[in-house]
């Protein structure tokens, strides 16, 4: 199944779709995320950090979230949580498997070990989702409090940055060895 996904993912990563995919990454990253930022901050009447964007926290950490959230916080990080925060996601995995297809047509020959990779960023997005099936029932029952709910979110935001970071690093590598062949499919 994880090699047909890489296949399709070769097979789309044309130049106009990469492109297509970079604006609509560019409007959530650059526009929309900030936008529901900005509106969580207002809702709880202070700059908050959502907890999918920690690194870490303890259960104790992710309580005091909670509770400076604020009702009105907390309503709006539900919102975010199922709409932007799935839509989001599907974009950056899509933009950057994309463009670590394109790089890596570019960087390796067809059948290296390195042509699998361009899935990564797709385990960023799904412990993404699983992350956000973790936060949003901690939303829903506060004040109750569950810390291994709040040890299960954290984990999985530690497994999807991760998996971020790691796809962040493939597309550094993709660069330098398109490059170094200029750019050039490879064949």
């Amino acid at each position: 199944m994880l090699q047909n996904i890489s296949q399709k993912f070769h097979q789309w990563a044309k130049g106009g779709l990469v492109l297509g995919m970079l604006v609509v990454y560019g409007f959530f990253a650059g526009y929309m995320m900030p936008q529901m930022a900005a509106w969580m901050n207002s809702a709880a009447g202070q700059s908050v950090t959502p907890l999918d964007l920690m690194m870490y926290y303890t259960p104790q950490q992710a309580f005091e979230m909670m509770e400076r959230y604020g009702e009105a916080g907390r309503s709006a990080y539900l919102t975010i949580e199922l709409t932007a925060d799935i839509i989001y996601p599907l974009s950056t995995v899509l933009f950057f498997s994309l463009f670590l297809s394109w790089l890596f047509q570019r960087g390796y020959k067809p059948g290296n070990a390195m042509q699998k990779f361009n899935i990564m960023p797709a385990g960023s997005w799904l412990f993404d989702l699983v992350e956000n099936t973790a936060i949003i029932p901690m939303i829903l029952m506060h004040p109750a409090q569950s810390a291994a709910l709040a040890w299960i979110a954290m984990a999985l935001g530690l497994v999807k940055w991760g998996f971020a970071f790691i796809s962040l690093g493939l597309v550094l590598v993709g660069i330098v060895k398109a490059a170094l062949n200029g750019f050039k499919l490879q064949s």
